[in-house]
């Protein structure tokens, strides 16, 4: 298959501005430093840039010794990056926080239905009662299946599983293959009904991260592999001429939005590209991208944090000029997936 084409040399150098420019944030021990975090940790496997694990380290311990906040499903992210921490420095503390995080998901963490998870931020408050939200998969979904798989346990696959297939029932879009940003299981509807860039790409990278980690002999496999398969298909049909996707994904006069499309073409090279077509999405993905990062290692144009809104003008006029945690790490995680596995 054709490769992709870019200069390893300037990928790593602009890997290594927003790096710097993420850690230069003041992160609170929330669900933006997770995202962002779990790009670093991206990062750091891609380059083997030992610096990137020290910032880690030196981070998340000092916040350790400061205090951390009370659970909640969004709050559980931080997960990730002490699940990375333990396997890159073998350091058990690190991994009996992420079973503390993991255990409150199995236990205490609100839930609906089939086992759904509730959405929860801040201190676990439920503002949100029996609501599903797309972000669950990639906040503790994924955090439960690569628990379950680095400690052979199956509570904890099974139960991101369960999360899995939970909100492909609630949020998938049977007529085009698209998920929903949330599902209001009390009023019965998906709320707005809108296809948000972000959100898809929280459901196509988690997929095609645990199709990674999952048996295929697994029931849940083929499953998700054809919820990915019909979503992905779906999604590059959709791409803009410039290689992003727009925040409303099937309103091409909205904006286009950056870490929605970092995701997603993270995705499509996660789940092997192995198609023209999805080759040639990758490559116009990582040139729109590339031109998305400033000097400092800003990543630009990402969306505010995003509630499922009440209409879709909610959507359209959500601001894109700050920097963002989510941002940084999704951007962080695309390049990274270019530098380690290039498609060729």
């Amino acid at each position: 298959m054709k490769p992709l084409d870019f200069n390893e040399k300037q990928l790593t150098e602009m890997i290594d501005r927003i790096v710097e420019r993420t850690f230069a944030m003041d992160h609170t021990w929330d669900w933006p430093a997770g995202v962002a975090f779990y790009g670093v940790g991206a990062a750091y496997r891609a380059t083997k840039n030992e610096r990137y694990l020290s910032l880690l380290k030196e981070w998340i311990d000092e916040y350790i010794e400061f205090g951390l906040p009370p659970m909640s499903v969004n709050i559980v992210s931080m997960g990730h990056t002490l699940l990375t921490l333990y396997q890159e420095t073998g350091e058990d503390a690190y991994l009996e926080l992420a079973k503390k995080k993991a255990d409150y998901l199995i236990n205490e963490a609100p839930r609906f239905a089939e086992g759904v998870l509730q959405h929860t931020v801040g201190g676990g408050v439920s503002v949100f009662p029996e609501q599903a939200w797309i972000d669950t998969l990639f906040m503790a979904g994924y955090f439960l299946i690569r628990m379950g798989q680095e400690l052979d346990n199956d509570v904890y696959m099974q139960d991101g599983l369960r999360q899995f297939h939970g909100h492909e029932k609630y949020l998938q879009d049977p007529n085009t293959n698209l998920y929903f940003h949330g599902w209001d299981h009390l009023q019965q509807n998906n709320m707005s009904g809108v296809f948000w860039a972000r959100g898809n790409a929280w459901a196509a990278y988690t997929m095609a991260a645990i199709l990674r980690i999952i048996d295929v002999q697994e029931p849940s496999f083929m499953e998700i592999h054809g919820s990915l398969r019909d979503q992905l298909s779906t999604l590059i049909r959709l791409q803009s001429k410039n290689g992003l996707w727009h925040t409303v994904l099937t309103d091409p006069d909205s904006y286009e939005e950056t870490s929605g499309s970092a995701g997603i073409a993270a995705a499509l090279i996660l789940s092997g590209a192995n198609t023209p077509r999805s080759h040639k999405a990758v490559q116009r993905a990582l040139d729109g991208l590339l031109a998305k990062v400033d000097e400092g290692g800003t990543v630009r144009d990402v969306s505010t944090g995003t509630a499922v809104m009440n209409t879709v003008d909610g959507y359209l006029h959500t601001s894109k000029k700050r920097i963002e945690g989510w941002g940084q790490g999704l951007a962080l995680a695309f390049f990274s997936a270019v530098l380690a596995a290039p498609i060729k």
